[in-house]
């Protein structure tokens, strides 16, 4: 492994996994995997009141779905552990107090009455969100205002508090991201972030810095949405005096819906998935729908993925996981946020699955027809359907639509398609159609199709005007790949019955 290659994705398992959030995994593993170096799944659960049973579960098994295995996790540790912070609350109280020591933080012993009292008196229509920040903190219960007597006698009677960075009133903090260039940020307008809170734990703003140093984490990739928290983790590394161990930064651009911001909560919104997988909220028992479950392959998934905010200067649009590999290039992650498109989404797992052999895709259809109650035929039969039908399919679910008729006879026909041209002539078409398979030891499409022409002839009667009528008879409807293919497959037996069948519902 290349150690000048150290990146991690740090979850929270509050919920589902939003596809802005894999695409982050997904740019932090073609970095990763393109310089030889370590990819670290960090589970960030520090804030117990949102953490949700079974999210971190769900997460692996996500990442799992996507093909996007880390080099180090909870499930496969290496050198750089613990990778739940849960399991590394211990570490972070020396640093805090380190900065305490050195004058970048302080103690706030503040109520939440206190600070709705602060808030409430403060709102004005010029300042209508008071921040605890300069302006206010010598106004508040903190070791700053307070004497060093009082502020000990409540440490020692265990009165609770928090820990807060003091944040520098002017100052201007510059740093160069690897997609933006140069970013610069006034500190002064920025609050006196918890570092600490009231259990012990620290915040996200402590730990992502303390977690990145000790796990030598070289490049620290993340959402836009993270963007104004970056001087506050910039001063924090300084402060803590490891300016020159600081990760190169790239902050990624927004997925954008229709209006703004792709949120979690867009899917029930605008009618497509947002997650990864299936998501059932515990608490509220709702169920939001998933890629995976929508009927996406993960290799369609990952590509249009990584074409969210990011292309290769060509106009190549399909790529495989390791071709992505070999393209990434960080340098071309656009800086403007990437619009979300399912039609084109769709278009691209169309893509894939007529890009995939039937073998790829047996395990994924059988689960289709599964769900739908439908009898499996076996593997070799269900893998020539698959050939015939791919084409046909956007989604993995359209194979139960496109596949069903092969399996079992279709439960309506169509008639009302084929009476306006029905005749006697064609009547005794049929009859004399099934009369000549029925002798057959065994039939093929080319055979049939022949011996469907030459009738046709004796009869006097065009092909056209009597394929669309046996394409009902077989399947129920306008539709499904070339008619003698679907002969071929479900048999001497089935054409017979399901012909028979219409000619008895055309009486």
């Amino acid at each position: 492994m290349n150690n000048d290659a150290i990146v991690r994705f740090a979850p929270s398992p509050t919920g589902g996994l939003h596809l802005g959030g894999v695409r982050t995994v997904l740019y932090n593993y073609l970095y990763a995997k393109q310089n030889q170096g370590v990819f670290i799944i960090r589970i960030e659960d520090t804030d117990r009141n949102r953490y949700v049973a079974g999210a971190e579960e769900y997460i692996f098994e996500c990442l799992k779905w996507c093909g996007l295995q880390p080099d180090e996790s909870v499930e496969n540790p290496g050198e750089h552990g613990p990778y739940r912070q849960s399991e590394r609350k211990e570490i972070y109280r020396e640093y805090a107090e380190q900065l305490i020591e050195s004058g970048h933080a302080y103690y706030a012993f503040d109520t939440p009455a206190e600070l709705d009292a602060m808030r409430e008196r403060l709102t004005t229509p010029e300042n209508p969100n008071p921040q605890y920040d300069h302006t206010t903190r010598m106004y508040m219960r903190n070791s700053l205002s307070l004497s060093k007597e009082e502020t000990d006698g409540f440490l020692k009677n265990n009165e609770l508090h928090v820990i807060r960075i003091k944040m520098p009133e002017h100052e201007t903090v510059t740093f160069t991201d690897m997609i933006r260039g140069e970013v610069h940020f006034e500190a002064g307008i920025s609050d006196d972030k918890v570092l600490v809170k009231g259990d012990g734990m620290p915040t996200y703003h402590l730990a992502v810095v303390v977690d990145d140093y000790l796990m030598k984490i070289t490049h620290a990739f993340r959402g836009e949405e993270w963007l104004p928290s970056a001087p506050v983790h910039i001063l924090l590394w300084r402060y803590l005096g490891w300016r020159d161990k600081m990760p190169k930064w790239a902050h990624f651009p927004l997925i954008l819906g229709p209006e703004g911001k792709l949120s979690k909560r867009d899917g029930a919104k605008y009618g497509f998935p947002v997650y990864a997988m299936n998501w059932k909220d515990p608490e509220t028992g709702i169920l939001t729908e998933g890629f995976r479950e929508k009927g996406f392959l993960p290799e369609a998934f990952i590509n249009l993925l990584a074409l969210l905010g990011w292309n290769d200067g060509t106009d190549k649009e399909i790529y495989t996981l390791d071709e992505l590999v070999e393209s990434f290039n960080i340098d071309r992650v656009h800086k403007g946020g990437a619009h979300f498109d399912y039609e084109k989404a769709k278009w691209f797992n169309h893509e894939w699955i007529k890009r995939s052999t039937a073998q790829r895709l047996l395990p994924d259809v059988k689960i289709v027809l599964n769900n739908n109650q439908v009898q499996l035929p076996d593997d070799e039969k269900l893998t020539r359907i698959i050939d015939l039908v791919k084409e046909r399919c956007s989604l993995l679910t359209d194979f139960y639509e496109q596949t069903k008729f092969f399996i079992i006879s279709p439960g309506e026909i169509d008639t009302a398609s084929i009476q306006p041209k029905w005749s006697a002539a064609k009547k005794e078409f049929f009859e004399e159609f099934i009369n000549k398979i029925s002798g057959l030891e065994s039939i093929h499409a080319s055979d049939l199709e022949t011996l469907f022409k030459q009738l046709a002839q004796e009869k006097n009667i065009k092909p056209g005007e009597l394929q669309l009528p046996l394409r009902i008879m077989l399947v129920g409807g306008k539709f499904g790949p070339p008619v003698f293919e679907i002969a071929t497959i479900i048999g001497k037996e089935e054409i017979i019955k399901r012909i028979n069948h219409t000619l008895n519902l055309l009486k």
